[in-house]
């Protein structure tokens, strides 16, 4: 695990990660937002790539990727904002999340060099399976990056041990068998997947998908490691397009309350 994704789980208390996607509303409007969700308290940034058919995603996330794309946001566009975040957050972990095609046009060798270079420590690939782990793990483990994989409801425990082999720095358990942003997954279904899975896995296990609120957070914080939102600080960037600093930062703010403190009552 990289030393600022292991230091952001060893904190005493779960991480909330907090999800954008980059270029949205533009690749300059971007650095704001993020900076946003450092003030606000995320412990884990995931920065999306943006993508033409975002096909684990809701609507907002999709609409979010074709913001981006419409306004020319390229590759490189997302490597200068990862690198101009590290220089700006020495020790904020920042994982890039998005699909194969982006990440291996060019190379796969190229993508982990670039991502390494930026100051990346991960990398969520969300459509290429543990049986294609050649396609991108070794590539990335010898830059020092994590390959963080996905588990869901339908991971069952003959399934887990391939998901979890050369995976690293978390588990992404997402607790709907959908696309994100959707519906929500019961408490008690998310308590008996992660305690399942921590039965196996030596990873922390994040849980997302559905997550929108603080009172959906404080919960799920209670029986994980870490809380995933992303389609709720999408929605804001959506309505408040430049301007969504402020907004994302005060959201942001209550949603870290509630995961670090998942016993108060606030939460």
């Amino acid at each position: 695990m990289s030393a600022r994704l292991s230091a952001a789980f060893a904190k005493g208390h779960p991480a909330l990660v907090c999800f954008v996607t980059a270029g949205d509303p533009t690749p300059a409007a971007t650095p704001a937002i993020l900076d946003a969700l450092v003030a606000g308290g995320a412990d884990v940034i995931e920065l999306g790539m943006p993508f033409t058919d975002p096909m684990a995603d809701g609507p907002a996330i999709q609409a979010a990727n074709l913001r981006a794309l419409g306004a020319g946001t390229k590759t490189a566009d997302i490597l200068a904002i990862a690198a101009d975040f590290r220089a700006r957050h020495a020790d904020v972990p920042l994982v890039l999340m998005g699909y194969a095609n982006p990440m291996i046009t060019r190379g796969v060798d190229w993508f982990a060099d670039a991502a390494a270079a930026a100051g990346v420590d991960g990398v969520i690939c969300v459509d290429i399976p543990p049986e294609e782990d050649a396609e991108i793990g070794p590539a990335l483990r010898s830059r020092g990056l994590d390959l963080i994989r996905l588990a869901t409801p339908t991971t069952d425990a003959a399934r887990l041990p391939a998901v979890l082999d050369g995976s690293s720095g978390f588990l992404y358990y997402v607790s709907v068998a959908g696309i994100t942003g959707k519906q929500s997954a019961a408490l008690t279904s998310i308590e008996e997947a992660v305690a399942r899975i921590k039965q196996t896995a030596q990873l922390p296990v994040v849980v997302g998908f559905g997550v929108r609120t603080p009172e959906q957070a404080g919960p799920i914080a209670r029986v994980a490691d870490g809380v995933v939102v992303g389609s709720a600080i999408v929605d804001l960037v959506a309505a408040h397009g430049a301007d969504a600093a402020e907004p994302v930062r005060a959201l942001v703010a209550e949603l870290a309350r509630a995961v670090h403190t998942p016993g108060s009552p606030a939460a």
